[in-house]
């Protein structure tokens, strides 16, 4: 018998559990704001093209990316570092505060408790 679950039934769960519900539209809210890159490039006044220009990939790669179609973590990190900013990480814990981590983009951990 196969492992996979129906995604109608995870979804049913999901629906019906209000804590599981208001979870997933917080990580939806979440990636939105993160993957709104267009508004990001736009405000700092460069183009799809010049954009990709400086990433080494085409300008369609570009839009790929801005819609959030398969953008990986390195992906993401170049794209912000082309656009002349950092990219954090942050795992934190409600339970367990002391074992919060935040790490930039090139691997230096910022702060980090045992």
């Amino acid at each position: 018998m196969s492992k996979r679950k129906n995604f109608n039934e995870l979804r049913e769960k999901v629906v019906a559990d209000p804590e599981r519900r208001e979870r997933v539209e917080r990580i939806e809210e979440a990636y939105d704001a993160l993957l709104n890159l267009a508004d990001l490039r736009e405000a700092r006044g460069i183009t799809q093209a010049q954009l990709a220009e400086m990433l080494d990939v085409s300008q369609p790669a570009v839009s790929k990316i801005e819609r959030g179609e398969n953008v990986g973590l390195s992906t993401l990190i170049r794209y912000v570092q082309a656009l002349g900013g950092h990219l954090e990480l942050k795992a934190s814990f409600p339970d367990h505060p002391e074992h919060e981590v935040s790490v930039d983009v090139i691997g230096e951990q910022e702060k980090a408790s045992a």
